[in-house]
Parts: C-alpha cells; structure tokens; sequence
C-alpha cells in the first residue's frame, strides 16, 4: 500500500493528526518507539494497579455537545467517544498556612477564597470578568474548524465572521499575559500566589508567562462543563484515539523506532526505521519535539544553519520526579482525587520540589487497582542536568523523591506504612521511555517573549505536532497542534463537509 502520511510518535498530537487524516481519507501510518501506544499520555501496568504516565486533569470530555475541547471534537468527528466520572470540588491545594477546597464552580470557588481574604475574592471575580468575554469569543470557533496556513483567513472570515468581530475587541488582551490582566484588576497576595499556581498548572510557567487565552478557557470550560476523569484513565483516551485511527483506515505500528527522517532536495519522503527499513511518504508529521526532531532525526544539512540554530536554542520546561504508588485504601473513604502541596511559601512555586502535584484517580474509577486499594501519581518539577546512572543514582531517586512523600503525607498522614507497590521516576526515566529531549514537558516561550513554531518547517512535506508547538502542556494543547496539522493538509472545503456531517449526527 503507497502511503500520503508517515507520523512519527503516538502521543495525543500525532494519534489526533493521523486519526484525523484518516478520517479525510488519507493512508497513514503512525510509528511508536515504544511497545505502548500514547507518548506522554499512556498508561501502564504493574501487579494489578494501572498508572498514568502524565496528565491526570480533564474537562469537556463527556456528553455535553457542543464541546469546546478539541480532543472531545476529534473524537466526534471519529465516530469515538470514552466514559467520564464527573466530580467537584476538582481537588485541594494544601498551602502552608492550610487547605483550600477548588471549585469547578465558579460562585463556589470564589466563596472559598472569601472565606480567606474577602477582598480577594472580589479582585478575583473582576479578574474572572475581564477573561471571561474573550471565553465567549473564542467559544465560537471550534478548534476542528481551524488550520494553519493562510487558508485560515478565509475560514475565519467566511463561516465565522461574527464571531471574529466578536473577538476584536479582546485583541489587547489575546495578545497580552495573563499576569497584565491580573496586574490591572488583582492586588491581593494571596489570590495572587493562587493566580500563578493556576497558570503553573496550566502551563508549566507563572502568571506573566502565560498567554491570556489559556487561561480564559480554562475558567470558562470547567465552569461550564465541569470536570471529569475518563474510566480507564488517560489509557482510554488514547485506546479511543487508536480506535477512531484503524476505523478510517489507518495503521498503528508498535515498536517502530524511526532513526531519520529521509529529506531528499529540500523535501521529505519518507523514514528509515531503527532495523533499516524505510518506508516513504510525501509527507512526514513528527510528534516528537523540536529538539528531538531537529537535532536526532534529521541531518544537520537538511535544515537552514540559523533556523536550526535558533530552533534548538528554545528554552524547555524542566523534567519530572514521578512517584507512583499502590497503596492499601482502608479508612480513606472520604478521599478526593486532586491536591497540590506547596511546601514553602517564600520560595518559588516554580522551585524545584517546592510544587507537588498528586492524582489518586481510583477515587473515581476503582477498576485502576486490586480491591480495597489506590493508586496514587505524584510529580514535581526537576532539572535534568546532574541526573547520571551511575552508583549513585538510586540513592539519588530516593532523596529527591522526598518532597513528593512529604507532600503526601499533607493528605495521607500514615502513606509511607500503607504503600505495596513504589515506582519512583526521574528525568533519564522520562527521557528514556518517552524519549524527549532531557525529559523535558516542552517550550517554556514566555507569553510576549516569542512564538510557539507551530506545525510548519522549511523543509516541504514534514510538519510538526505536539507540546513543543502549541501553548500549554495539557491534552487540548497537543490535540489542537494535532488538527491544525491535519487541516493544513486538506482544503478548506474538506474541513466544512466534515463539520457539516458532525452537525447532522
């Protein structure tokens, strides 16, 4: 079978630009490193208890329609669909001074923090109402309608134009940070420090790093939709995504390590794998970053020196310590799933250790671990360099993952007498598995600082998806990166008889 498209990786971008072009009619094949299928979104197993390897936060998932999160239109538009847990409050953030219950809710969520600071919480609802128009904007738009390229335009001023007059007067604020919104409308501290753990979360950076519009929709959508966690865990959003690929024709390939990228005259055509085969296409999506792509699987001549130069000087968010735990759940019947722990409140949230986050998902779906126990995933930022397998590396794994069992023990007191089961994961692990550039989470670009590089390349035929081309490191981000990808390489009236059949079912 000829090929039009080789994607490389099956994270959440890559899964959803193959789906999606199979689902325009394009042959794809998507090839996997690894022997599991979902990059830094898979799950895996260990003595009965199944873990998610990354993300853990979710919302516009279930069956409310329209769905403003682009994976859930992908989704749609496949025919595919998971089971979701719906559950409020979202979670707790422990701080050093106490608990603080998050609300999805907005009206909940801002009577929590009146109850700490009253004039806050006024400071946060008029923070809330500058954001929330460009929400309504935004709204409007559905990520499945857009593409990237100057094809865009024409979209946008043809099927959505109201909507695009809707959103010029937001323009100082889409362009802006989300740290000048709250500069202008927030002066308490501590809704402040709540500000910049949100966007933390959300993007790896504090609020001045942020772009508004990230924030604008994630206040709107969890409102709105609420927040859920899929039954199977992250596993069954890439289970789904798998699905929707092989029903439009599509092929997944396990265990297919892509060594180069072959580029022949300045355009791609094709791969060679690790056991030499190569497998040609016009046309090469990589899910891989931007440091892996241009540095490992490409040759140093195949790109333009000072494009290259300065693609590899993009600045990452740290790694990762990950602790994933089995433990034995008797007496904790009223546990939440969520909680953030921030040890020190003079130092950095972005510090490393400093900002523990923790999932204990079987509070939801207790399929994910044997009977009468939990599984727990906590992370926390941690740099790469110094990290050696060497004679001191498991002694290092246990006193860097210190924070993360002193951050659980804010919740589970007596966690380290009810473990079974104790993986601990470091930077080389991330590297190693996921096979990203120092393990790194993706671009850390400043809002105002610089653009994110988007799907395009200077070499013809070979497109980019995931983290280190959008906004953001949640599922939506690397989702959407997935279909204006995919968009790019059809024509605009493809996209509109696709979304014209998705309104009629």
């Amino acid at each position: 079978m000829s090929l039009d498209v080789i994607v490389i990786g099956s994270g959440i971008g890559g899964l959803t630009a193959g789906a999606l072009l199979a689902r325009y009619g394009k042959a794809v094949l998507v090839c996997e490193s690894h022997a599991i299928a979902g990059g830094a979104a898979h799950s895996f197993h260990r003595r009965g208890f199944e873990f998610d390897s990354g993300p853990s936060f979710y919302c516009g998932l279930g069956k409310q329609r329209p769905s403003l999160n682009p994976l859930r239109q992908v989704l749609d538009v496949l025919g595919e669909s998971i089971e979701v847990v719906p559950y409020d409050p979202m979670g707790h953030y422990h701080f050093p001074e106490g608990t603080f219950p998050v609300y999805s809710n907005a009206e909940h969520y801002r009577e929590a923090v009146a109850e700490i600071t009253p004039t806050g919480a006024r400071e946060l609802e008029q923070f809330e109402k500058r954001l929330l128009p460009l929400y309504e904007a935004l709204r409007d738009v559905p990520t499945i309608a857009l593409r990237a390229d100057w094809q865009l335009i024409s979209v946008l001023l043809g099927r959505y134009f109201p909507s695009v007059l809707k959103m010029l007067p937001q323009l100082g604020v889409i362009q802006g940070s989300v740290g000048d919104v709250m500069d202008k409308e927030v002066h308490d501290s501590w809704v402040r420090r709540l500000i910049d753990l949100e966007c933390f979360l959300l993007s790896g950076l504090k609020a001045h790093g942020t772009i508004a519009p990230e924030v604008a929709f994630m206040l709107g959508e969890r409102t709105r939709a609420g927040v859920e966690y899929p039954v199977g865990g992250s596993g069954a959003i890439v289970e789904a995504l798998v699905r929707g690929l092989k029903r439009w024709g599509g092929e997944l390939r396990l265990n297919a390590h892509v060594e180069q990228i072959l580029v022949e005259s300045g355009k791609a055509v094709g791969v060679r794998l690790r056991q030499g085969e190569i497998i040609k296409a016009p046309v090469v999506i990589s899910n891989a970053t931007i440091w892996d792509t241009y540095n490992t699987l490409l040759l140093k001549e195949d790109l333009p020196p000072s494009y290259r130069e300065s693609s590899l000087k993009t600045p990452a968010v740290e790694s990762f310590m990950h602790l994933h735990l089995g433990i034995r759940a008797e007496g904790l019947e009223n546990l939440t799933g969520h909680h953030v722990v921030v040890h020190d409140a003079s130092k950095n949230i972005t510090e490393p250790g400093n900002t523990c986050m923790i999932s204990i998902p079987s509070v939801w779906d207790a399929s994910l671990a044997p009977e009468g126990h939990h599984v727990v995933h906590a992370y926390t930022l941690e740099p790469y360099e110094g990290w050696h397998r060497d004679e001191g590396y498991e002694e290092k794994k246990k006193t860097r993952s210190q924070p993360l069992f002193k951050a659980l023990e804010r919740v589970i007191p007596d966690i380290r007498d009810r473990i079974v089961l104790e993986l601990i994961g470091t930077p080389l692990t991330h590297s190693h598995y996921l096979r990203r550039y120092q393990g790194t989470y993706g671009p850390a670009i400043a809002a105002g600082k610089g653009m994110f590089p988007g799907s395009q390349t200077p070499i013809s035929g070979l497109y980019r998806v995931g983290d280190s081309t959008m906004p953001g490191i949640g599922v939506p981000a690397v989702a959407a990166s997935g279909i204006l990808c995919a968009n790019t390489l059809v024509t605009p009236q493809q996209t509109l008889e696709l979304l014209e059949h998705l309104g009629k079912n």
